[in-house]
């Protein structure tokens, strides 16, 4: 029994010399296929945070767009009470001045 064990291992020895390069090339087809499976979930999950952050930039722009809209209009206000002051002589009425009419 021990003989058919030893002559058993020898044959596989052999069988594994024999065969090398296909062993080794069985093992690198394997390695590639996980490799390629790995890297097209990074490149899924990649893309995942790339959408999310494109809607955040848009987002962000439709807010900067919104704070320049607010910015001019203030500015305009702001403009239209300096000129009101300088070329019209214009000025908030004190409350000492202030008249104040009831409609009957």
């Amino acid at each position: 029994m021990t003989t058919k064990r030893a002559a058993l291992v020898v044959d596989i020895v052999h069988d594994i010399q024999q065969h090398l390069l296909t062993y080794v090339l069985l093992v690198a087809v394997v390695a590639s296929a996980f490799s390629v499976i790995y890297f097209t979930h990074v490149n899924r999950q990649t893309t995942s945070e790339l959408e999310v952050l494109l809607t955040e930039r848009d987002e962000l722009d439709i807010e900067w767009r919104n704070l320049l809209i607010e910015q001019n209009s203030l500015s305009e206000h702001s403009s239209i009470e300096q000129k009101a002051s300088k070329m019209l002589e214009m000025k908030r009425p004190d409350t000492g001045t202030e008249v104040v009419i009831t409609i009957p």
